[in-house]
């Protein structure tokens, strides 16, 4: 169920998941989980894993948390979430720009299958999406691409599926969103950041593409990060070229 689809590894999200679900009790009603990098630092065999937290530093308005995911003593990836405290917003208005929502999926249960989340895959040229991998939305040139995704499992046994962990989850797929072209993904990221305003309402978190720059085999992308109710964040990822057929979704 955590298999990715570069090898016989856990796919980046699941890492990310596992981390971000390691962090999540350190906020509060007041502390905002507000940002969390992931880097992923090795291939992480589908094998048991250790995490361990270490506070970095502990304020009156924000908390830095670090998270290691260890295999056989090894650390395999790593992470850093900061939270800040929460407080009246300030007077004044500030520029943003446009975001293009697509239609959320509809409501539905659990579906049959063995993995832990689906996606929805549009492009700005599309009336509705499709589900699963791979996406022909995402292959058309000249578009903007977007995605829902829903994670319907719980990272761990047992323990609910929280805001914090779903975002930290969904933040891995920025990467796939933004470096896939009219060939396909030719890009595995190294690592992916997630800063939001605010926590994700709902099951349902969703991507708009917003850049992707590379050169030299070298990639960089960023999404606009969204819920039901609009824009929270963004994301940002830097990824690395593969040589043809690397990626395999299952």
């Amino acid at each position: 169920m955590t298999r990715g689809p570069w090898g016989l590894t856990m796919g980046g999200q699941i890492v990310g998941g596992l981390l971000g679900w390691a962090l999540d009790p350190h906020g509060d009603d007041e502390l905002q989980p507000a940002r969390l990098t992931v880097d992923l630092l090795r291939p992480v065999p589908i094998e048991p894993v250790t995490i361990e937290t270490s506070i970095q530093r502990e304020g009156r308005r924000l908390k830095l948390v670090d998270a290691a995911m260890l295999q056989q003593g090894r650390v395999v990836a790593r992470t850093s979430a900061l939270f800040l405290r929460r407080s009246a917003a300030p007077d004044g208005e500030v520029w943003t720009g446009p975001v293009t929502i697509p239609p959320r999926p509809d409501d539905a249960g659990p579906p049959d299958t063995d993995m832990p989340f689906e996606i929805w895959t549009y492009n700005s040229d599309s009336d509705s999406g499709s589900s699963g991998m791979p996406p022909p939305e995402w292959e058309k040139p000249g578009v903007q691409k977007f995605a829902w995704a829903r994670l319907f499992r719980p990272m761990v046994t047992g323990h609910p599926l929280t805001p914090f962990t779903r975002a930290a989850f969904a933040g891995d797929i920025v990467s796939s969103l933004t470096h896939w072209s009219t060939a396909g993904l030719r890009y595995i990221n190294a690592d992916y950041t997630v800063a939001i305003s605010r926590l994700p309402d709902g099951e349902y978190v969703g991507l708009a593409a917003q850049s992707y720059y590379g050169s030299d085999g070298v990639g960089s992308g960023s999404a606009t990060i969204f819920d039901a109710a609009g824009p929270i964040g963004t994301g940002t990822a830097l990824a690395l070229g593969q040589p043809p057929g690397s990626f395999q979704p299952s």
